[in-house]
């Protein structure tokens, strides 16, 4: 563990540098990946990779530089780089950052169980033919694929007034799907890919159900193919843990991310509904609706101690009652609209800056059982497990598609549909937030791919949620 964590430092104080202030952040990450398609192991995949960015601060202009050469002639070159930029832009940059604060902790954020040996490929294998086993031998059944990948990351921030910040973490991300087809039709059913994630490692799997999980997604499948299309109208909604996670993600996590708030993002990632004076007062959504900014959860996949620009992370509301309290603003963006924030500054690696994303964000537990939901809805349809997702620049109007529906009639589940979908604007989507699921409808998930950035970077974030209604949404079914 930290197998490069003397050196490194050894060679961060061998540094040359006439800056203000100066960092160093190492990044090594591997990747191991396994898959069985239709019954047949297919080739496994493994990568390594690795590098440091090198940051500088000089009279206020703040500049960087990254290399995969870790040797101190790499470091210095890189360093010296990002010090001939800084100069460069002296006078004509727009912020100035020679007053904001620079961290000077020393900590280490171990993942509890890391310095366990991960299995063998043979091992994995051997586990998912056995899975992929379980699928009927049904001729409907025309696709499946089950995999596994597995990831370990260690990271170490150093900085020249005094910072010394290590972390490793393994995750591990389980898929399984299935297809089913009759000629006419096809219907794909899946569990993970998207959702299903953690830090850990094979112990996950047992606690996110994936064993014995093939054959129930196969018969879902079939089970869809059959099913008659989702009827349209408005209905009351009830949205699974699994889709939760994308309405938290895209509907609150996007539009609250500060940078994106302040203009940033514009061109590409787009901008929010959410400004700047709207923290404090504004109804996001009705009085059941409190989420979290959570990297104090065991095992979700952004649990951290601090964030990749050295701030210590602690959880936060970010919405109180319904009512918006702070923005995802990292330390820069925090200092630039003196909007308090959280530790969310974030690189997806080496070669990337840190900058305001999400991490953990969950919606807090209320005090519903799911059958008591279900008993409470007179006219409304379960959806389960996103396949499909539109949202505008601003994180306002956005429609959604499920792989899994069920209508629910005067207090109880009925049959399946298919194609079922619903839409809506945000603000308005959470304002008719009608009741929240208890601890025992509370799912810890999370998605490896969250796309921003330019260049871009794509990052794994954590969500946990419960079941919730909604009441009186726009469904809508597919083409019959």
């Amino acid at each position: 563990m930290f197998a490069l964590s003397d050196t490194l430092q050894r060679r961060f104080a061998a540094l040359k540098s006439t800056a203000d202030f100066w960092a160093l952040r190492h990044v090594q990450e591997g990747r191991e990946s396994y898959w069985v398609r239709r019954r047949v192991a297919q080739a496994p995949s493994f990568s390594l990779d690795g590098g440091a960015m090198l940051t500088v601060r000089i009279a206020g202009v703040e500049a960087y530089a990254a290399t995969s050469d870790i040797s101190h002639c790499g470091l210095q070159d890189a360093l010296e780089r990002a010090e001939a930029i800084a100069r460069a832009l002296a006078g004509q940059h727009l912020l100035d950052v020679q007053a904001q604060p620079v961290p000077q902790a020393r900590a280490d954020d171990v993942m509890p169980g890391y310095a366990q040996s991960p299995a063998q490929p043979a091992h994995w294998f051997d586990w998912l033919l056995s899975e992929a086993a379980g699928i009927p031998q049904d001729s409907r059944l025309v696709d499946s694929h089950l995999g596994l990948v597995f990831t370990d990351h260690q990271q170490i921030y150093l900085n020249s007034a005094g910072a010394c910040l290590r972390r490793a973490q393994r995750y591990v991300f389980p898929q399984v799907g299935v297809t089913a087809s009759d000629g006419n039709d096809s219907q794909s059913r899946s569990f993970g890919g998207t959702h299903l994630a953690r830090q850990g490692g094979a112990e996950v799997l047992g606690q996110l159900g994936v064993p014995g999980s093939a054959a129930r997604i196969a018969d879902e499948a079939l089970q869809l193919l059959l099913a008659p299309n989702t009827p349209s109208g408005a209905r009351d909604l009830l949205l699974l843990p699994d889709q939760m996670i994308l309405q938290i993600h895209e509907s609150i996590g996007h539009p609250l991310e500060l940078d994106r708030i302040l203009g940033d993002e514009r061109n590409f990632a787009g901008t929010s509904f959410i400004r700047q004076e709207d923290f404090g007062h504004y109804r996001y959504g009705s009085p059941l609706l409190n989420v979290s900014f959570a990297p104090d959860v065991p095992g979700e996949l952004a649990s951290y101690g601090f964030d990749d620009d050295g701030t210590p992370a602690r959880r936060e509301l970010l919405i109180r009652d319904g009512i918006l309290q702070r923005p995802l603003g990292g330390a820069l963006s925090q200092w630039r609209s003196g909007l308090p924030g959280v530790a969310n500054s974030r690189a997806c690696s080496w070669n990337r800056p840190p900058i305001d994303r999400m991490a953990n964000l969950n919606l807090e537990p209320g005090d519903k059982r799911l059958d008591a939901m279900i008993g409470g809805i007179e006219r409304g349809i379960l959806m389960s497990n996103n396949r499909s997702w539109s949202i505008d620049d601003a994180r306002n109007k956005f429609q959604f598609g499920c792989e899994w529906g069920q209508l629910i009639e005067n207090g109880e589940l009925k049959g399946v549909v298919k194609n079922p979908n619903y839409r809506g604007i945000s603000a308005q989507f959470w304002r008719n937030l009608r009741a929240v699921g208890d601890a025992s409808t509370f799912e810890v998930l999370g998605t490896p791919y969250c796309g921003k950035g330019e260049p871009n970077q794509v990052i794994r974030i954590g969500h946990a949620s419960p079941a919730c209604v909604f009441a009186d949404i726009d469904v809508f079914g597919g083409a019959a």
